[in-house]
């Protein structure tokens, strides 16, 4: 029980931390600035990528990302990579820049009013679970009708609550996405909410939880809502990772879930917390490799 309550500090959450578009609903537009990256590995150069600025129009917001890319033009699955509370796009520098050399389109973003340092416009107090579940089905749209995206293999993966987003993005989404990915994700946020307010005439109008400031629509959001309930429709493939010393988002809360998917599967990170070590990292994003091309 302890375990749970400590899930109220999720905002540490995740420690990780060109090609031409088609036509679409939502506009976006990239900066002129592009940079070209060669990474090394053990010595050895393990692939030259492609890294620019796309942001992205979504109704009144302007959703801010980072594009990697194969440098070699082409049609690449994609991934799409979505930080946890008070989180960014650069917490994903490293598994961008992996997927990318080895042949995925990866996007990583800020969500609008998802931390204090979002280069996305919002408000961190209109910020909640659920526009940052319509910030995601925004950037999926785009990223999968970019020219260089085969749009029917768009990865989706999340961490913390990320990981919650991404959950519930995909059950709207449902085949149109090729897998997901979720990285100890905090399927405990109502709880704990529900358990900090009896009622929500206790909830002030605005809510300072670790550096970030709230309002009181993020609670009223989540209030009645049972995320068991409401996840486990998608059939495709779904591969979560979890440390088992995580003391924010206990490790039952995936177990859990596994349980609700028709494909699902559990790896539980031996002495990991919420937030992998780089070595947990590394191996996390191995297996993250593995899962998308056995599902590409």
């Amino acid at each position: 029980m302890r375990a749970r309550k400590l899930c109220m500090v999720l905002s540490l959450a995740l420690l990780l931390t060109g090609c031409g578009q088609a036509s679409s609903k939502s506009t976006s537009k990239k900066t002129s600035k592009e940079t070209t990256s060669v990474a090394k590995e053990d010595g050895k150069l393990s692939g030259v990528i492609k890294t620019e600025e796309l942001r992205i129009e979504n109704g009144d917001n302007t959703i801010y990302g980072k594009l990697y890319t194969p440098k070699e033009e082409g049609t690449y699955p994609a991934i799409i990579l979505s930080h946890g509370y008070n989180g960014s796009n650069s917490d994903w520098i490293k598994e961008c820049t992996y997927y990318a050399q080895n042949g995925y389109v990866a996007y990583a973003f800020d969500f609008c009013g998802g931390s204090a340092n979002a280069k996305s416009t919002g408000a961190s107090t209109d910020m909640t679970i659920f526009t940052e579940k319509n910030d995601l089905l925004a950037v999926y749209e785009k990223i999968a009708g970019l020219d260089c995206v085969d749009s029917d293999k768009v990865f989706l993966m999340g961490g913390s609550q990320g990981g919650l987003v991404t959950t519930l993005a995909t059950e709207e989404l449902q085949d149109k996405v090729a897998g997901m990915i979720l990285y100890f994700p905090a399927f405990c946020i109502a709880d704990d909410w529900q358990k900090k307010y009896t009622s929500l005439d206790q909830v002030e109008e605005t809510i300072d939880f670790w550096g970030l400031t709230l309002g009181k629509g993020f609670v009223e959001a989540i209030f009645d809502f049972n995320v068991f309930e409401n996840i486990g429709t998608y059939e495709g493939d779904v591969l979560i990772m979890h440390g088992d010393k995580d003391a924010i988002v206990p490790l039952s809360y995936s177990e859990e879930a596994v349980k609700l998917y028709k494909n699902a599967e559990l790896i539980t990170m031996p002495g990991e917390g919420h937030g992998f070590t780089p070595t947990g990292a590394k191996t996390a994003m191995d297996k993250t490799l593995n899962f998308m091309e056995e599902n590409r």
